[in-house]
């Protein structure tokens, strides 16, 4: 009698255990079967986002035949080219399809990846998003793991410099902007594709969109003054045709020397990444005053005066959205100024903010016609003073690049 009710009191022990196992797999499984989405939603201004514009995503896929939501997305830039393009497939063994190319609002700094923190660089390289920030500054934000394992091996040791990502407003931060309604878009794409197993959504970020030849020969003009850049460009030129090849996402490897190791797959047309010889110098015919409407503008600092690291950048006055707010009434004032025919432009700005926070060279780089750029660049020139950048406590000039879009989004 005594040994049955030793073995009911161990039964029901054992009972109690699992009973307690049970309930501490339930609780485990409930948490980690949380999906991410639905965490996004949690969010009010997510949740928001996601009312207003997951229609209108839907609707687009399907005029494009592409199935919602994608469950894999590949973002690549291109830096010269002010683009960023966004592909998407459903199944492993899909290749990638085109959904959308959206034009980056701004650039900082030049060609090549960046290599220190204040070099008001944009990276250039194979990374992927690491953070989803809908509490930003810049209306949403997604993050991008820089400095990756080959930046830590090229880049300064204790100083590479963080905090880079792709996020709206269309202001220039030294990371990838574009317009708030764009960003809208991908935060949602990338919130499904995490959300269906995505971890690592790969952000791959080139100097130029080597299939435009202009792009191209810009690319190799640069590498006449910084040859060492060559084995990077090449080995970004072969990442960048795997992808146009197979439509599939290259394996990129980091050597010993922090150098990306990709399959070389060249282009079907030549198109060669090298250092080539300097142009001949050729006797210009001068320009009359026929040609141009008022003087030329020439940039009153010098260029070995403009810094190249700073530890602090310029400020509008009154911030981000005061200079959102600019920038709006510039779209608005040169709808007028748009050729027959056309709803939108976008212009590329080059200026200078100088050591005083004073606006003193702007030159239309890209895009619009000869009214529009003219009243562009004044615009820019009749900028408020700015609370200059500064490097090591000292007050220095800054070359800035800003597109302004004309027109409808």
């Amino acid at each position: 009698m005594k040994k049955k009710s030793i073995v009911r009191q161990s039964f029901a022990a054992l009972i109690g255990i699992l009973l307690s196992v049970t309930t501490r797999l339930s609780a485990q499984t409930s948490v980690s079967t949380i999906h991410f989405i639905d965490y996004q939603r949690s969010i009010p201004k997510i949740s928001d986002l996601l009312n207003r514009k997951e229609d209108t995503l839907i609707k687009q896929f399907r005029e494009k035949g592409l199935a919602w939501p994608a469950k894999y997305v590949y973002i690549r830039s291109f830096k010269y080219d002010s683009q960023l393009e966004v592909w998407v497939k459903n199944a492993r063994e899909e290749k990638y399809k085109l959904f959308k190319t959206y034009k980056v609002c701004a650039l900082a700094g030049t060609l090549g990846p960046k290599r220190m923190q204040g070099d008001y660089q944009v990276p250039e390289g194979f990374y992927y998003i690491n953070e989803f920030k809908p509490r930003s500054e810049y209306h949403l934000s997604l993050g991008l793991n820089y400095p990756n394992a080959s930046d830590r091996i090229l880049s300064d040791s204790s100083q590479p410099g963080g905090d880079i990502y792709i996020h709206g407003s269309c202001v220039t931060t030294g990371c990838i902007p574009i317009t708030d309604a764009q960003i809208e878009e991908l935060y949602i794409l990338a919130a499904h594709a995490k959300d269906m197993g995505e971890d690592f959504i790969p952000v791959h970020i080139f100097p130029v969109n080597f299939n435009n030849a202009r792009s191209v020969e810009y690319l190799n003009k640069y590498l006449q003054t910084f040859s060492e850049y060559t084995p990077f460009a090449k080995s970004m030129r072969s990442a960048f045709y795997y992808f146009e090849k197979y439509r599939e996402v290259p394996f990129v490897m980091v050597n010993g020397k922090g150098e990306y190791v990709t399959e070389d797959v060249s282009p079907d047309a030549e198109v060669k990444i090298a250092n080539v010889e300097p142009e001949k110098s050729q006797k210009k015919p001068p320009v009359t005053a026929t040609h141009v409407s008022r003087p030329q503008r020439v940039n009153p600092v010098k260029e070995d005066d403009l810094a190249k690291v700073v530890d602090k950048l310029p400020v509008y006055p009154g911030g981000n959205e005061a200079f959102q707010g600019f920038l709006n009434q510039l779209s608005k004032d040169g709808l007028k100024d748009l050729d027959q025919g056309q709803s939108k432009a976008f212009v590329m700005v080059e200026y200078v903010i100088d050591p005083e926070g004073k606006p003193v060279y702007a030159k239309v780089i890209r895009g619009g016609n000869e009214n529009m750029n003219e009243k562009i660049e004044d615009a820019f020139l009749g900028m408020p003073q700015w609370s200059p950048a500064s490097r090591l406590g000292k007050n220095v000039a800054i070359r800035l690049k800003q597109t302004v879009m004309i027109g409808a989004d």
